[in-house]
């Protein structure tokens, strides 16, 4: 069982989680300076705040990865999702951690 505040153990990348990527997509391109025909959610961990950060491993072609943090909010406050941050230049093996 993940600590309070801590992030949980990594996880396979489900449906959920590649809408969340599709829909951060266009700010992760504008924030990375590129286009990516390929954004493919592989793994992530979550970390419960107030809402839900997400540490998400994208797979964007080739051998090329890349790390996103998105903050889901409450659902009581709409639980609209936003980038906060991104990791370029990551590799399949590459663990998440906290960004």
């Amino acid at each position: 069982m993940p600590m309070c505040g801590g992030t949980s153990d990594v996880k396979d990348a489900d449906e959920r989680v590649q809408q969340i990527c599709d829909k951060v997509k266009p700010h992760v391109e504008q924030k990375a300076g590129k286009t990516y025909d390929v954004f493919t959610a592989k793994s992530y961990k979550s970390q419960l705040v107030a809402g839900t950060n997400f540490f998400i491993k994208v797979h964007v072609g080739g051998d090329e990865h890349l790390h996103i943090r998105v903050w889901q909010k409450l659902p009581c406050n709409g639980g609209e999702v936003e980038l906060s941050d991104i990791q370029l230049a990551k590799s399949h093996h590459d663990p998440i951690e906290y960004f």
